[in-house]
């Protein structure tokens, strides 16, 4: 008997768990700044999609996107001077699935932005 519900036990704490990505509808995407500046605005994609005061080495929380890809439009503010990563295009890219994504960024000496993807 003491195993029977030893074993109704486990079944009931595995089923109970969920995923933060169980039935999650879009793409949550936040910034990591791996610059030594902070970041003002960041902004991915449209207009719309502002992460805010983004100190070194810290991360936004995350904003939902309908589609994303691996890279996108990347504007970042810093104390007045703007940084602009601009995609050609996505043709031939696969849309993310559902889930939750990172965006390191991080700025040349030239000026450049530099975008490294990860999934969290």
């Amino acid at each position: 008997m003491k195993r029977l519900a030893l074993l109704f036990l486990i079944v009931t704490v595995f089923i109970g768990c969920t995923d933060r990505d169980d039935d999650l509808e879009g793409v949550n995407i936040r910034i990591k700044n791996e610059s030594s500046v902070t970041f003002d605005t960041v902004q991915v994609g449209s207009d719309d999609m502002i992460h805010e005061n983004i100190a070194p080495e810290e991360y936004s929380g995350y904003l939902e996107y309908e589609t994303a890809y691996s890279y996108a439009y990347i504007n970042i503010m810093v104390a007045g001077e703007t940084y602009v990563l601009q995609p050609i295009d996505f043709v031939g890219e696969t849309p993310l699935e559902n889930g939750f994504y990172t965006y390191v960024l991080n700025l040349s000496e030239e000026g450049d932005v530099i975008l490294s993807f990860m999934e969290d």
